[in-house]
């Protein structure tokens, strides 16, 4: 029924949907405001990394795919999937990119056109910032939400796989929304509300800041008492038939470091109880490492002045990869990098020498990160870190330190070559009194 599809906003949502909608025989055009993002795709060069996103522009730009700076007007379909930024400074979410996609699809097109909002909104957003427009443009509108839950790495089969969460202005509107989902994804689930589907997104997200921020609390306590969380965590979930406790580690990425505030948000003056604080720990927790990783090196050298810090994985993730820096935990580590005199150096597979150089890096291959530094901190878990041989790496020259953020490292060959190990709430045997002077804690402390 509908086949003519419009996506508004051509970030990582609005790219992987208008890929997969191509892959699937819709007639699909991308709409962008940025010449730049516009070019870079005519030219087949995709501006964001997801596996099968270039092929997919290699087989159908100019045919079923168009890119351009507007919609046509006879879209069947007209899908919103502009940024919603939280604003720090003013501590609310700037909805204005969602204004103006809302103003322009009822400038473009008209009230036959469907409208789903995909971006990731405060509770309300839809009904109070997209639905004027476009009543004021057209005197009714068929209007849905239907949230996007897909995993960088894999979009392309989750958009098809995934439930699609479908929330209506009204029954017209949501009959409209489950038609056009059904005709590419595997099972749809329809809400009773647009702002219903606005909260489903919102608790997918959060619920698992909550679930990583509790392994990363269990981590700071571990360290505090000279324990290992890894061995904690395993006890704690082998066999045990309630939900499993999550492994201690960063928390980043476009979502999960700007939902929770969007949460807080829909929550009104009431505010929340888990939601903000989990945020918060999860947001130390970068900080909190990059102290330690400052404290275990004075303790090695004396002084940090003018170390050499290898930092390996500068995307907010390694697995499955990404090139994606928003949430990045190296954001929040430079500062104390630079605070206490380190030479930083850096290090990733999916992340430009450029874009390393733009936070504070220099970059460096993986074999210098080990022959040349003073101390290798990993930061992200990417397959090309998982598969070091830390003996091949090693040579005369060696790190004093190795700080494996996910331990997915070698701990005995890296202990074994007079090397010191640690990792998130994981710290290595004391150096003597020297734990004490640079004020580590001790087991009972």
């Amino acid at each position: 029924m509908y086949r003519k599809i419009g996506v508004v906003g051509l970030g990582y949502v609005g790219l992987t949907l208008a890929a997969a909608l191509a892959r699937k025989g819709y007639q699909v055009y991308g709409a962008d405001a940025q010449p730049a993002v516009l070019a870079a795709l005519r030219d087949g060069r995709p501006h964001i990394f997801e596996p099968g996103v270039e092929e997919a522009f290699a087989e159908h730009l100019g045919r079923s795919l168009v890119v351009g700076s507007a919609l046509p007007e006879d879209v069947d379909v007209a899908v919103i999937c502009v940024s919603t930024p939280f604003d720090e400074q003013a501590g609310r979410p700037d909805l204005g990119n969602l204004a103006a996609a809302a103003d322009q699809v009822g400038r473009w097109c008209g009230p036959e056109t469907v409208v789903v909002v995909r971006s990731t909104v405060p509770v309300g957003t839809s009904r109070r910032v997209v639905l004027p427009p476009l009543l004021a443009a057209w005197g009714r509108a068929r209007l849905v939400m239907a949230p996007e839950r897909t995993i960088q790495g894999q979009a392309l089969r989750e958009l098809v796989e995934l439930p699609q969460v479908v929330g209506g202005l009204d029954e017209e509107s949501l009959r409209a929304g489950l038609a056009f989902f059904a005709g590419f994804a595997t099972q749809v689930v329809p809400v009773s509300s647009l702002e219903a589907a606005e909260l489903v997104k919102l608790a997918n997200n959060c619920h698992t800041d909550l679930i990583y921020s509790f392994g990363n609390e269990l981590a700071l306590i571990a360290e505090r008492h000279r324990l290992d969380p890894l061995e904690v965590i395993h006890a704690a979930n082998l066999d045990y038939p309630r939900p499993d406790l999550s492994r201690p580690g960063y928390v980043g990425g476009g979502c999960l470091s700007k939902d929770p505030y969007l949460l807080v948000d829909s929550a009104g003056e009431a505010g929340t109880f888990l939601v903000g604080a989990a945020r918060r720990l999860n947001e130390y927790l970068p900080v909190h490492v990059a102290t330690r990783v400052v404290e275990l090196i004075r303790q090695e050298r004396g002084a940090t002045e003018g170390a050499r810090l290898a930092v390996l994985g500068w995307a907010y993730k390694g697995w499955p990869p990404t090139d994606d820096m928003r949430g990045t935990p190296i954001a929040a580590m430079m500062p104390v990098f630079r605070g206490a005199g380190l030479l930083v150096q850096g290090h990733d597979p999916m992340v430009s020498d450029d874009v390393i150089r733009r936070y504070g890096g220099e970059p460096t291959s993986l074999d210098k990160a080990f022959a040349e530094a003073d101390a290798v901190l990993v930061v992200n878990d990417h397959p090309d870190y998982r598969a070091i041989e830390v003996d091949s790496v090693l040579g005369g020259n060696r790190p004093r330190l190795v700080y494996d953020s996910w331990r997915i490292l070698d701990e005995r060959s890296i202990t074994a070559a007079g090397i010191r190990y640690a990792g998130i709430g994981y710290l290595p045997a004391p150096l003597d009194s020297a734990v004490a002077d640079a004020g580590v804690p001790t087991a009972g402390a």
